[in-house]
């Protein structure tokens, strides 16, 4: 028997004999977590401003919003507008959600995963980071928010802020970040942008924003047509007043030192790479890296992982672009450790570290508010559609999966083949038991 599917799990609160047995609960009681999310989720992260301006030709800005506001068709347009395709044969031919290239993505509509990505305007350097819309997956807006020095708040002409709009514009603000608001959608009919803007702004007073905050800039767009303007009714041809807004009201990167011993970054995501292993994907806040440097990774409080930088990269365009050296404000990818984790600091260990700065505050998550327990499949049928059967391999994808998963925990159980599994909503645990029943597990 197949892993329910997504649509079981969301109808079902009662036990179900299927390959996973997952059996859901609400909870309102404090949640275990690993050693990792114990020290995250109780810890609020640091602001990355600093007294000097890192580097004026970049902008890092984090795209966030309530789901189904038009986000990542919006970026998409930026994407295709900034000369990253050859021409528009190839912009065509990439449709028209290059960044949900997630199989489940796709399907659902939704953006499961965040990304990074880089384009250039006018000589300057924009880091952006396309995030999810679902509130399940506030984890990933939450360690995005640690590489980015402003917010581009994505609100929908008619409906105005939601649910997820406060969510994530409460944790920006909380970091001192200035926001600029994107009315988009501004090309439907029922569009009312002075509502919404006013809306905006009082959400904006409701979440204690700064006298800065709430003079936040202003861009109506339609992310479907490609087109943006710094009024409702005289949109332009292309997206580039809202490139323009983004290098004027979004601040350069700022750091406290640009010294080689004052290294510090955060490990916010974790890829992997055929052949380069694993990747840590950081924000450099303090200091510069080098290839072939030797460092280490290191959480307040706990030991050194010591080792050197075997490839170094930068974010270029949809892709990545190897480099020798990169400075604070970079938003960087490297490999040379294997023992990464999300909420790590990569830091100098030349001379044996003896100058080497302190691990910064591990990101801060929310807890979990959903458990469900999940086991081999027992029933008569087991074994005939999936190809990994066995509770260890059930247990060693699921500690696989807290490597970059920030708002997941799991539990061993009183039985040897059950675990829980918490996450923040139904839609997070079904995304993964779906991603883990098309990999072949039952």
């Amino acid at each position: 028997m197949k892993l329910i599917s997504s649509l079981l799990l969301l109808c079902c609160s009662t036990s179900i004999t299927t390959a996973f047995t997952p059996m859901w609960s609400q909870t309102c009681s404090s949640i275990k977590s690993s050693s990792l999310r114990a020290t995250t989720a109780m810890t609020e992260s640091a602001t990355i401003y600093g007294s000097l301006e890192a580097d004026e030709k970049i902008r890092n800005i984090a795209v966030i919003a309530h789901v189904d506001h038009g986000k990542t068709t919006l970026v998409d347009a930026l994407i295709k507008q900034s000369g990253v395709f050859r021409d528009q044969q190839q912009a065509d031919e990439a449709g028209i959600t290059i960044m949900d290239n997630n199989d489940q993505e796709r399907e659902r509509g939704i953006t499961i995963l965040s990304k990074n990505l880089a384009v250039m305007h006018k000589g300057m350097k924009i880091n952006i980071m396309d995030t999810p819309g679902h509130a399940d997956f506030g984890g990933e807006v939450e360690r995005v928010l640690n590489m980015a020095d402003g917010v581009l708040l994505v609100v929908d002409s008619v409906e105005g802020p939601k649910p997820q709009t406060r969510f994530v514009l409460e944790k920006a603000l909380r970091r001192g970040m200035q926001a600029m608001v994107v009315i988009n959608k501004i090309d439907r009919p029922a569009a009312r942008p002075d509502y919404v803007v006013d809306k905006a702004f009082d959400l904006f007073v409701e979440l204690g924003a700064s006298d800065a905050q709430t003079d936040f800039r202003i861009v109506y767009a339609s992310g479907i047509q490609g087109k943006a303007g710094h009024e409702a009714d005289a949109l332009e041809e292309d997206m580039g007043p809202l490139f323009d807004a983004i290098m004027e009201s979004i601040p350069a990167p700022r750091c406290d030192s640009k010294e080689d011993d004052s290294l510090q970054a955060l490990i916010s995501n974790i890829d992997y790479d055929d052949f380069k292993g694993k990747m840590g994907i950081a924000r450099i806040t303090n200091g510069k890296v080098k290839l072939g440097q030797a460092v280490a990774l290191q959480q307040p409080g706990e030991p050194k992982k010591t080792g050197r930088i075997a490839k170094l990269f930068v974010f270029d365009n949809l892709g990545k672009r190897e480099v020798e050296e990169a400075s604070a404000g970079e938003i960087i990818s490297f490999a040379g450790f294997d023992n990464i984790e999300i909420g790590d600091t990569l830091i100098t260990n030349e001379s044996g570290g003896s100058n080497a700065a302190e691990p910064l505050p591990p990101i801060a998550v929310e807890q979990p508010t959903v458990r469900m327990t999940l086991g081999v499949n027992k029933s008569p049928l087991a074994g005939r559609e999936g190809k990994f059967l066995t509770s260890r391999m059930i247990r060693d994808r699921l500690m696989k999966e807290l490597d970059k998963n920030v708002a997941l925990n799991v539990e061993e159980t009183e039985s040897a083949d059950r675990y829980m599994v918490s996450g923040r909503g139904q839609l997070h645990l079904t995304v993964l038991i779906e991603t883990m029943r098309r990999e072949g597990f039952e």
